[in-house]
């Protein structure tokens, strides 16, 4: 593991919790996120699977104790030869039980097996709630930065117009020409499909956030309309060694890898000889029914028996299953540093893209309002007929082009905090795990 981040990281930066979410400040997205928690068919269906392997360890630990059941059975005989009739009706009520001594960790290394991959289901439901949690807000800001543009772009459709009208009485005061009113009218239509689509593209992205919380699309409103009512919280990194207990996915991908070296060790058990105790109690009648003695009469009756099984020849069939144990292991393995080296890479790209974005903050702003003083003097100078249309309209479509730019840019200085969050593990640690 490195010792440090290659990427810079901002000064006075918090360390990560659970709460995260809580530091934009927006309280319509917590709550959003808690109804995502709470009715996400996606967590649903991961928490099914949890309480799956759940209870597949279960079953696997139960092998480790013996068994115990009760057995009762009555059979009546009857027959009837030269020799006479015959009737006997023989019962038993009897508890018996077995137990496999597990001398060679066979059951053991089964219910570890079982163990580690109820602790990675449950750690694959944290991936999957950080999915959620992370989905969720960029669908809430993606929403947001497009209201910012219909915002942006009925503004400039009304400016478009009022341009429009300029150039109209212009051009009837005979001091413009036909060119320069249908080039505006080009505008203001090009304004007027930009809104249209950018409504479109709101619908979409509430129908898609509606879905992510579990609702149906269409049922969904928000009330928030501009990003910039909303803080950026700053996120500390810590180390890169942390990530080893922090990322939720890193921690099921270790426990895979234990899973497959305790079924390793099972395939290897399998080698030795299995031995089975077994013993069962109660009344029966006859009392005793073995092979050479039969007692008559209602009794109390007792057997013992131990087995043991050794293989002796099976054709290569448990030395095959172990190889394929020690395969799985080695490919889990992989998977498992391939897990470290994809958290790494992206907490990586997440602390260059924040960085990235903030050295770009005061070159956005300053390039927005010298759009606006660009666009405002071509307007002046064309109404005292001091400059050329060409002029005006260049600095109208390089504005607009400029106040696009600026919201997305917003957009994706929020949409890089939530990534940090999420290549940071979302505030989970593996203490949290059960």
């Amino acid at each position: 593991m490195p010792a440090a981040w290659v990427a810079p990281q901002g000064a006075g930066a918090a360390p990560l919790t659970q709460e995260w979410i809580d530091g934009f400040g927006s309280a319509e997205l917590s709550e959003l996120v808690r109804a995502a928690r709470a009715h996400s068919l996606d967590l649903q269906s991961a928490a099914a699977r949890v309480r799956q392997a759940d209870a597949r360890a279960r079953a696997a630990g139960a092998v480790i104790l013996p068994k115990v059941d009760l057995n009762g059975n009555a059979v009546s005989y009857a027959g009837h030869s030269s020799y006479g009739s015959a009737h006997e009706t023989d019962y038993a009520a009897l508890l018996s039980a077995s137990y496999e001594v597990d001398f060679w960790g066979k059951n053991r290394a089964a219910h570890n097996a079982a163990g580690a991959l109820w602790q990675a289901s449950t750690a694959d439901r944290a991936v999957v709630e950080l999915t959620v949690v992370t989905g969720v807000a960029n669908a809430y800001f993606q929403t947001l930065s497009i209201r910012e543009r219909l915002t942006l772009s009925r503004l400039t459709l009304k400016n478009s117009q009022q341009q429009l009208d300029m150039v109209v009485a212009r051009y009837e005061a005979g001091l413009a020409n036909p060119t320069e009113v249908a080039q505006q009218r080009g505008v203001v239509a090009g304004a007027e499909i930009r809104l249209r689509e950018l409504e479109q593209q709101e619908q979409e992205s509430l129908a898609a956030l509606a879905i992510l919380i579990g609702q149906t699309p269409g049922s969904l409103t928000i009330a928030a309309q501009r990003l910039s009512d909303f803080a950026e919280p700053q996120i500390a990194a810590g180390l890169p060694a942390e990530l080893l207990q922090r990322r939720p996915d890193v921690f099921a991908a270790e426990e895979n890898l234990l899973a497959a070296h305790a079924d390793l060790e099972q395939a290897r058990a399998a080698f030795f000889p299995s031995i089975t105790l077994t013993g069962s109690g109660g009344v029966q009648n006859p009392a005793v029914q073995a092979a050479v003695i039969t007692l008559a009469g209602v009794g109390p009756s007792l057997t013992v028996g131990a087995t043991l099984v050794q293989s002796i020849f099976d054709n290569g069939r448990l030395r095959a299953a172990r190889d394929e144990a020690a395969a799985k292991e080695d490919e889990v393995l992989a998977q498992y540093r391939a897990a470290i080296l994809a958290a790494l890479w992206d907490v990586e790209t997440a602390l260059a893209a924040v960085s990235h974005l903030d050295g770009q903050a005061s070159s956005q702003t300053q390039s927005l309002a010298q759009g606006e003083l660009a666009l405002a003097g071509a307007q002046a100078r064309y109404r005292e007929g001091a400059g050329d249309f060409q002029t005006v309209l260049n600095a109208q479509q390089s504005l607009y082009a400029t106040r696009e730019l600026m919201s997305q840019y917003r957009l994706a200085r929020f949409q890089s905090v939530v990534g940090l969050c999420k290549a940071l593990g979302g505030g989970w640690a593996q203490d949290q795990q059960h």
